[in-house]
């Protein structure tokens, strides 16, 4: 089947929903995401969104939190760009209806808290809910816009450029690198549809399924990462990964993550003994950004030989605990952990990736009329590290740029034709017998990249976890052409092209920087490498 649209929006978390709703006043609106629309990254973020809403804060203070973290890789227009967008982007989520946390006794003030590497309080946030909260109200208002239809459990296989248009491995030349739509694949059915449009945004989110160990939901294969480079789109600074801190470490605990404002209201991390030791590491203690976090818990785990460490707010009042955290309460309270009497045994883990499709100031990459918002981007805003819950207000600051630019240009873009983009041609592939060639390499990746390519790194780790993923992305290119896909197939592939793009990133840095440890090159190396990763197919 072929849909057409003004705009294709790839991905409905905050930020694809967030453009969607900006520009259906001038277009047609296609939403695919790959499974329900409620299923995204946004729904599970717990801390809030940093701005600047107090007057005991400033915008210079944000800025210079946002460049401390990022360790010298952020780009400073950028920066000055989100932070002083923040006020009026959280004040357009009020008025669509997103309720945040007040203050004591206030009817108008928001209850601000503080987290790593804040210099003061300034995340707002629903109490530990903040992305579920966002996203309830931003599916509301996208499901009562006429303009947006909403496809769900669709998978983007693969972009369409003019530049070259691939079926089955073969590239066609043309003359304009432009994006006209997408390949996606109707999950149910197992059809491959056609979807053209005059721009096109990539708001797919992060890559944490990449690792063994990972506070992402299932969804976070990198789908638009690895759809973007096989396009021709420049990638950066793919070696910077942020692995949280705090994951709750349990057996039946799948991905459930420990938000870092437990740590910001007071919470402590200990070792099995009760004993607190982040001071060895920081002046800054459990308030220390995440990467050195981090690493402290990894070097704590790898000096005892623990299984975890553990994070005590039990020091704090029964009911502060349980109305500040009413999630993380009520989800470990399920798996028999009382946070109000006991401390909560926690691992890092794979959770936000820094890098990702190089863009402008506007959220626009390398290939005309293809856009990327959100983690999926790398928009100069992280640097070598996000400053925490930086993220969320980068998605609502660069939906809406991107937004107020795609806007301006759709009137002067050629619509695209179907005939610039033939029908997906399976050319006498059949239906696989042999589905553990997914499961095997999906779970084989994921070890060697927690184990080679984590928290701390060398090149002889690195340089074995880049035999594996050749080998491992020979066998995969072979299997997917000769067989029908699945969606299983199509995440496994951009898994390993994802893999490969970290790998590819954190080999060519030779220094430590942020979120990239490398054993072999401990210290910063400024006259060398002060820039950024980047990156593009050849």
């Amino acid at each position: 089947m072929e849909y057409a649209s003004d705009f294709l929006v790839i991905g409905s978390g905050l930020a694809g929903l967030s453009y969607a709703l900006k520009v259906a006043p001038y277009g047609s609106v296609n939403v695919i995401t790959k499974r329900g629309i409620m299923e995204t990254s946004t729904r599970q973020a717990q801390g809030g969104i940093a701005a600047v809403l107090s007057p005991q804060d400033s915008f210079d203070l944000h800025i210079k939190d946002t460049l401390a973290a990022g360790d010298g890789l952020c780009h400073q227009d950028v920066v000055e760009l989100v932070v002083r967008q923040g006020p009026e982007r959280i004040r357009e989520l009020v008025n669509l209806g997103a309720h945040f946390d007040l203050a004591c006794n206030s009817e108008v003030e928001f209850d601000l808290t503080r987290e790593g590497g804040h210099s003061c309080r300034r995340i707002i946030h629903a109490h530990d809910m903040t992305g579920q909260e966002v996203e309830s109200i931003l599916v509301a208002r996208v499901l009562e816009q006429p303009n947006i239809s909403v496809f769900e459990n669709h998978i983007a296989v693969d972009l369409i450029t003019r530049h070259k248009l691939v079926r089955r491995g073969t590239v066609v030349a043309n003359a304009e690198e432009s994006c006209v739509g997408a390949y996606v694949l109707n999950g149910p059915t197992g059809e491959v549809h056609t979807f053209i449009a005059s721009i096109i945004l990539l708001a797919t989110g992060g890559a944490g399924k990449v690792y063994l160990y990972t506070s992402n939901p299932d969804i976070a294969t990198g789908d638009g990462l690895a759809i973007a480079y096989r396009a021709g789109a420049e990638i950066g600074n793919m070696e910077f990964i942020q692995f949280h801190p705090t994951c709750l470490y349990h057996p039946a605990a799948k991905n459930f993550l420990i938000s870092e404002a437990v740590r910001g209201e007071g919470g402590i991390l200990v070792n099995k003994h009760g004993t607190p030791f982040m001071a060895k590491y920081h002046p800054l203690k459990d308030l220390a950004c995440r990467d050195v976090v981090a690493r402290a818990i990894d070097t704590e785990l790898k000096k005892t030989g623990d299984d975890c460490v553990f994070l005590d707010i039990s020091h704090k009042s029964k009911d502060f605990v349980k109305a500040r955290f009413p999630g993380i309460y009520q989800q470990c309270l399920e798996y028999g952990i009382d946070i109000t009497k006991e401390p909560i045994p926690v691992v890092p883990a794979a959770h936000y990736t820094c890098g990702g499709v190089a863009t402008d100031d506007i959220g626009r990459t390398n290939i005309t009329n293809l856009y990327a918002v959100g983690e999926v981007a790398m928009t100069g805003l992280h640097g070598a590290n996000r400053l925490a819950s930086n993220s969320l207000l980068e998605a609502l600051v660069f939906a809406h740029v991107a937004a107020s630019h795609s806007q301006k240009m759709l009137p002067s873009i050629t619509k695209p034709k179907f005939s610039e983009a033939p029908p997906w041609d399976p050319s006498g592939a059949t239906d696989s017998d042999e589905n553990v060639v997914v499961s095997q390499n999906w779970d084989e990746i994921r070890r060697f990249m927690w184990n080679y390519v984590g928290i701390v790194r060398t090149d002889k780790r690195l340089m074995r976890a880049r035999k594996r993923i050749d080998m491992i992305q020979q066998e995969i290119n072979e299997y997917y052409w000769n067989f029908l896909i699945t969606s299983d197939l199509v995440e496994l592939r951009n898994i390993a092209t994802v893999a490969d793009l970290i790998i590819t990133c954190a080999l060519q840095r030779k220094e430590s920087r942020g979120l990239h440890f490398n054993l072999d090159y401990p210290e910063k190396d400024n006259l060398n490498w002060l820039h950024d990763t980047i990156i593009a197919a050849g």
